[in-house]
């Protein structure tokens, strides 16, 4: 079990009302897809806190980058106009 923070750049805050429902469903879409349990998950203004189960088989590191890149950019599809 891994705790994991992360923050947009300048740790703007960015995620409230409909970006915040967005981000989440991103988020348990793409672990699903690398089968990582998510245990919980608490999504703040500036930043995001998720208790994680990772398969052994994936670094902790390769699987954050993953979910940092992926995330960023499905959010940007949604909306354009975010600054990241």
């Amino acid at each position: 079990k891994y705790h994991i923070v992360f923050a947009p750049k300048y740790r703007r805050q960015v995620f409230y009302r409909e970006k915040r429902r967005a981000i989440g469903s991103i988020l348990r879409k793409l672990c699903e897809w690398k089968s990582v349990r998510i245990l919980e998950a608490e999504c703040c203004a500036d930043h995001i806190h998720m208790l994680v189960e990772i398969p052994p088989k994936m670094s902790v590191s390769g699987f954050m980058g993953y979910l940092k890149g992926k995330s960023s950019l499905m959010l940007y599809e949604q909306f354009g106009d975010l600054k990241f």
